[in-house]
């Protein structure tokens, strides 16, 4: 994954959701989709790492458009 954009800039998934389901990111403050189906307290530099560290026994599977 390419390095992240500054914090300014929202996740993609912010972009394509109703107003009132973006939030910020927990990890970073960065505007992403949080709230509602498909929402993550997480964008998705942040959801990286984490997933990476629950290893193979574990699956994500997101519900974002």
């Amino acid at each position: 994954m390419p390095a992240p954009p500054p914090i300014t800039e929202p996740d993609p998934s912010a972009l394509v959701c109703p107003g009132d389901k973006v939030g910020p990111c927990t990890g970073c403050q960065r505007k992403t989709h949080r709230y509602g189906i498909g929402g993550s307290p997480l964008c998705q530099w942040c959801m990286e790492p984490v997933k990476a560290g629950w290893g193979p026994a574990v699956r994500f599977v997101s519900t974002r458009p």
